[in-house]
């Protein structure tokens, strides 16, 4: 068994949003072709990771993101799609949904107004938009992601009661990921403005919790998220952040043992590994079984 679990491809850098704490990657203009990207997606497959994320940027600005998703499921890997939402369509979803194991989606805020303070205007409505367009594939799992920065901070709450109401009238399995906003961008961000203190993380933690809900919620503060992730950027290179660095460890597709070179890095195995079992495709449909058969 490898100690990685999910690897995230970032398939672009190219983006509608200019989201001040984000920490994907910026302005990749040698973008990997469709036939280095199949190599990529191979290889992900043979070194013994289980799930893709197709990240970005949006990776839906791709013309060739349905081939790759079926590509990668045929292959036998569970496929997650991370999405700004922008650019999801229920003509997309008919062609492809078949292939998608979840798609993850960003809300900032439970209104326009809140969203707007870190999202392009218009963004809020086009979250809820897809949420609708989503329960029709009841197939595909949703996590909805926030961000939480000093601008959102007192709406979580309200954003929890919203996905409270989808998650009562959908079929599809629900995840809310709270993040503390992690101080790691490319581009310059106001941090003092923007991040969250511990205790104020944790508070908020404890206000939402002391209420039952209709999903699984999953807390992700600055120690869970660093050295968390194994990443490939746009240029098809390798890299495993640590604190607000983006360590780089050149070609992916030269790389002769990611398991051996992941043990050279700040990598965390233990906490990827527990990270991962917050969204696992097969004990959830196993529960979901054994539920069914004693209703």
């Amino acid at each position: 068994m490898t100690t990685f679990t999910t690897i995230d491809f970032h398939v672009t850098s190219r983006c509608n949003q200019e989201c001040p704490y984000c920490w994907g990657p910026q302005d990749f203009e040698n973008e990997v072709d469709t036939s280095t990207a199949v190599a990529i997606v191979s290889k992900i497959h043979s070194c013994g990771a289980r799930r893709i994320v197709y990240t970005g940027g949006d990776p839906l600005l791709r013309t060739d993101i349905g081939l790759l998703i079926r590509f990668a499921k045929q292959l036998g890997l569970e496929v997650a799609l991370s999405t700004t939402g922008d650019e999801l369509s229920y003509g997309f979803l008919r062609g492809y949904s078949q292939w998608i194991d979840l798609i993850s989606l960003p809300i900032d805020g439970p209104s326009e107004e809140i969203s707007s303070r870190t999202k392009k205007p218009g963004h809020f409505q086009a979250i809820l938009q897809d949420l609708d367009i989503l329960a029709e594939f009841p197939s595909i799992d949703i996590k909805v992601a926030t961000p939480v920065t000093r601008h959102n901070m007192a709406s979580v709450a309200a954003i929890v009661e919203l996905l409270d109401g989808y998650a009562q009238r959908m079929q599809n399995r629900l995840f809310y990921n709270v993040f503390q906003t992690f101080p790691r961008a490319m581009s310059q961000c106001d941090w003092e403005a923007t991040l969250v203190d511990d205790e104020a993380f944790s508070n908020l933690r404890q206000r939402v919790e002391s209420n039952s809900h209709r999903f699984q919620i999953n807390w992700l503060d600055h120690n869970t998220l660093d050295r968390l992730y194994v990443m490939i950027f746009p240029d098809g290179t390798l890299s495993v952040p640590s604190g607000p660095d983006y360590l780089n460890y050149g070609p992916f597709l030269e790389v002769d043992d990611l398991e051996a070179l992941l043990g050279r890095t700040d990598f965390d195995a233990p906490k990827h590994q527990r990270h991962s079992r917050g969204w696992n495709r097969e004990r959830l449909e196993s529960n979901d079984e054994s539920a069914n058969q004693a209703r």
